[in-house]
Parts: C-alpha cells; sequence; structure tokens
C-alpha cells in the first residue's frame, strides 16, 4: 500500500460511515511517518489497512467498514486494496500511545484524518502479536535505521496487558539483534 491509497481508503470511509477521526493501527500506519518510497518494500506489501474510530465501544461502526472498503467489497474488486475494521482496543500498544499518534492527511483524505500509530508503538503492537511476518516488518523498520532498539525496550516496558514469556521474548530478540 502506498501514501495516497491510505488516502483514498480514509477518505473512502470518512464519506460512507460520517466519521472524520480514523485510527490507523495496522503495519500501514508506518505511512504517516515515512514516505513509501522510502521504506524498505517489506514494509508496504500488504494492500490492507486496520481502521477504526475512537468512539466506538460496540465496535459497530468499524463493523461498517469491512461492507464499505473491505476485502471482497466493491471497493476492493476496483481498487485492488481494502480496509479492514477494528476496534481501538484490537492492538496492544505501549502506554501513552494516544499522545504519539501521527496524524495523516491531505487533499486526498478529503474530510478524513488518519490518527497512526507511531512507528515504536506499531513495532511494539506488531512484535506482540508474533507472527513471523510481524518480525519481518520491524526487523526491516530497525534495518532501515527507522526503529531504535532502546526505545522499543523502554516503549516493552511500558505496555500493559502482555504476560512476561512474551516481554522476555521481545526483549530477547531486541537485545539479540536477531533479524529476520
Amino acid at each position: 500500500m502506498n501514501r495516497d491509497q491510505l488516502a483514498h481508503l480514509l477518505r473512502a470511509v470518512a464519506d460512507a460511515i460520517g466519521e472524520t477521526d480514523i485510527l490507523v493501527i495496522g503495519s500501514q500506519a508506518i505511512l504517516a511517518s515515512h514516505d513509501e518510497f522510502e521504506l524498505p518494500e517489506e514494509v508496504t506489501l500488504s494492500m490492507e489497512a486496520d481502521l477504526g474510530f475512537f468512539d466506538d465501544p460496540d465496535e459497530e461502526k468499524s463493523d461498517q467498514i469491512d461492507g464499505v472498503v473491505g476485502e471482497m467489497s466493491r471497493f476492493y474488486e476496483s481498487f485492488g486494496f481494502y480496509g479492514h475494521g477494528v476496534g481501538v482496543t484490537t492492538a496492544v500498544v505501549p502506554a501513552g500511545w494516544r499522545e504519539r499518534l501521527v496524524p495523516f492527511s491531505s487533499p486526498m483524505t478529503g474530510a478524513a484524518h488518519g490518527w497512526c500509530l507511531e512507528p515504536h508503538d506499531l513495532a511494539v503492537s506488531k512484535l506482540v502479536r508474533g507472527d513471523p511476518k510481524d518480525y519481518r516488518f520491524a526487523d526491516a523498520l530497525v534495518r532501515a535505521g527507522y526503529l531504535e532498539p532502546g526505545v522499543l525496550v523502554d516503549r516493552l516496558a511500558s505496555t500493559p496487558g502482555i504476560d512476561d514469556a512474551t516481554r522476555a521474548r521481545i526483549a530477547r530478540w531486541v537485545h539479540d539483534g536477531r533479524r529476520a
């Protein structure tokens, strides 16, 4: 996915659902911090953006995203990329993440404003999830110099809701310098 595609998704969601502040919590949140042309290819491979809303306690609005721009929607069939509706609590993120959100808007977003996870918060969230593709994602960002291992360790320490084994697994990955 690229920045123009993310902007298109945000505009389509805002137009259809009527909410202009949209949270981007998946891997494509990195596009608010860096242009796709400067990012490693493995970071922008996904054609899906995880999108949600700050005020959506029953996740009703997030569910609407799947129908409007989701996989198998007309939007997806027309453009080849899609949004996936998620709740604000989907990602396990470090404390203070809301204060570090990176805004994303452009003329292409229309009235929509994307609020994207800061790269270190995003990486911790991906590493907590623990899928091999999440490690490749974080590894590519570290190798490219967009993530500082020390900041990852600090953010990991401030992340609530993860068990000791997960915390140790991620800390070991950061300290050992094991890159995918």
